[in-house]
């Protein structure tokens, strides 16, 4: 072999591991910006899961039946507005004054015949008999009769007269008052100051206006999170694309394993702390009918609980049952704290770190510890509760809706799983990715030494 030759070959080998640094560098350069994406948009993620939460807790706090429906006062207000424009509308006929000016000559002529009754009824003494004589002698009753009607007339004309309607119309108004002073809960202070703190809140005067707000944010607040989810999840099946395709191009495993570990533990710590099902039932619309008019109660909040991971073991947790408290604990130390280490233990026994990388405990907690891993049992339990409860609560309100013509009651059962549930998911399918990939590693490099 000439000298020429051996200079090349001695160039090529140079040349290769120079362009494999580069090729490492470069993809742990994108791995490490796609990471502040996803980290980026995990945050935003989150906070916006909490801003939705905080918006529909208001809106139910509003709108809960206990201010509606089981408020007396509500109550109140609607019936006395209906009998109010009753009252004040309130105008006779010329076919009710007809019948109005009959039924008053039907009692005329009854109390015309009844005191003639009293009078000429046979009587014992000369008093009475000559009072008899006189009536019989200068009074003629078919004159009286025939006078009814004339009399009838005055009297419907000056009850029918707008003087009094309206002082008739006024009474009514005064007793209506009164009775609704009489049958006062005091829940309207607390109603009032309740509307008043969340209306001030959002920037509104009236429920409608207050309606009209909490739907443009919580669809302005949907679009985003998708946005937000979809970021995070492409950012990380970018990244582990990338590796994949271009492992055997570079030396650098060990550093994009870390990094990708570090994915991970973006998508647990949203996954976890971010709303994951929500428990929503309501009486959709209740139409009650008085008077030929309806009142009507929209959007009655029967429950409302929107829980992440930690908020429902830290709800265990509170619960004075010791039962309650171990089940939070163990949820608590399989879901959330073992993934966890396990995350750590696989960084540092992948890396062969001096410290602790060739401990035993750290290999056992790398590898041997997935079967008490329970996030996976987690997805599936959180899948299972949303299903049983989703069916009892449609079995639950299907019993109240009525169709009548007096009542109509429509419920609504709004409860979903939320899109922090899915992101759990990811992690639970991602980690099962890596642990693939961290096997694969350990069985070409073999135990740390």
């Amino acid at each position: 072999m000439s000298e020429l030759q051996k200079d090349n070959m001695n160039t090529n080998k140079q040349v290769k591991p120079d362009q494999s640094r580069s090729a490492s560098f470069i993809l742990i350069a994108a791995l490490l910006l796609l990471l502040m994406a996803a980290a980026y948009c995990g945050y935003h993620f989150r906070e916006l899961a909490y801003e939705q939460k905080h918006i529909k807790e208001d809106y139910s706090l509003s709108n809960n039946i206990t201010f509606g429906i089981f408020s007396v006062d509500r109550w109140g207000d609607k019936i006395s507005a209906v009998v109010d424009r009753k009252v004040k509308g309130f105008n006779l006929t010329k076919s009710q004054k007809v019948d109005m000016q009959q039924e008053v000559e039907k009692q005329l002529h009854g109390m015309v015949n009844k005191a003639v009754a009293e009078v000429t009824r046979p009587q014992k003494g000369l008093g009475a008999k000559l009072k008899k004589l006189a009536f019989n002698t200068f009074v003629d009753v078919k004159e009286i009769h025939a006078l009814v009607p004339s009399f009838s007339r005055t009297i419907v004309t000056k009850i029918t007269s707008p003087r009094s309607l309206k002082k008739l119309k006024s009474v009514a108004t005064g007793k209506l008052d009164e009775l609704e002073a009489q049958t006062y809960d005091r829940s309207d202070q607390t109603i009032s100051s309740v509307e008043h703190s969340i209306f001030k809140k959002y920037k509104v005067d009236n429920a409608n206006a207050f309606d009209k707000v909490v739907n443009a944010k919580l669809s302005h607040i949907k679009g985003l999170s998708y946005q937000y989810a979809i970021g995070m999840t492409a950012c990380i099946v970018i990244a582990l694309m990338l590796w994949l395709l271009l492992r055997k191009r570079v030396d650098s495993e060990v550093t994009l394993f870390v990094i990708s570990l570090l994915f991970a533990f973006i998508l647990l710590a949203v996954g976890v702390s971010s709303p994951i099902i929500e428990v929503d039932a309501r009486i959709k619309t209740l139409e009650f009918a008085l008077l030929g008019e309806k009142l009507v109660f929209n959007n009655q909040v029967l429950f409302f609980q929107s829980q992440s991971i930690l908020g429902i073991i830290g709800t265990l947790i509170e619960q004075p049952k010791p039962d309650a408290v171990l089940v939070g604990v163990l949820l608590m130390l399989f879901v959330v704290i073992l993934p966890l280490l396990r995350l750590i233990a696989r960084g540092l026994q992948v890396s062969c770190s001096k410290l602790l990388g060739n401990s035993k405990f750290i290999r056992f907690l790398a590898f041997d510890l997935g079967k008490w891993d329970m996030a996976d049992v987690m997805v599936v339990g959180i899948a299972m509760t949303y299903i049983g409860l989703n069916g009892i609560l449609k079995s639950q309100l299907s019993g109240l809706n009525i169709d009548t013509e007096a009542l109509k009651v429509v419920t609504e059962n709004n409860s979903a799983l939320q899109l922090g549930f899915f992101v759990f998911v990811a992690y639970v399918a991602y980690n099962m990715i890596l642990s693939a990939i961290l096997k694969r590693i350990d069985e070409q490099n073999g135990p740390c030494i």
